[in-house]
């Protein structure tokens, strides 16, 4: 089932999409997780996007909405320099909280 995410405006089309509570320091935190495919094309603006280390970030269809970092990703061997090849990303957004 796909689902869309919104980081920093940036629109992605995810599938096995995962939010769970996470508690840390008496806080409740927003952890998600999700797969999506990353074309040639596309390659730059993602990693651009993800360098940005702080995100807004938006689950429409969740009614979410909080800001985050990344707590874990990872992505296919795929070589996106080549055009026409798409590759697999993995990413985990934890929210931020205020103390």
């Amino acid at each position: 089932m796909t689902e869309q995410v919104i980081i920093n405006n940036t629109t992605l089309e995810v599938s096995n999409f995962n939010d769970e509570i996470i508690s840390q320091n008496g806080q409740d935190q927003h952890k998600i997780s999700f797969d999506f495919k990353v074309t040639h094309e596309e390659y730059h603006d993602i990693t651009t996007l993800l360098y940005q280390q702080q995100f807004d970030i938006k689950v429409p269809k969740q009614n979410l909405e909080f800001r985050g970092t990344i707590c874990n990703y990872w992505t296919s061997f795929t070589n996106l320099y080549k055009e026409g090849n798409v590759g697999d990303f993995h990413l985990e957004l934890m929210e931020n909280k205020n103390k």
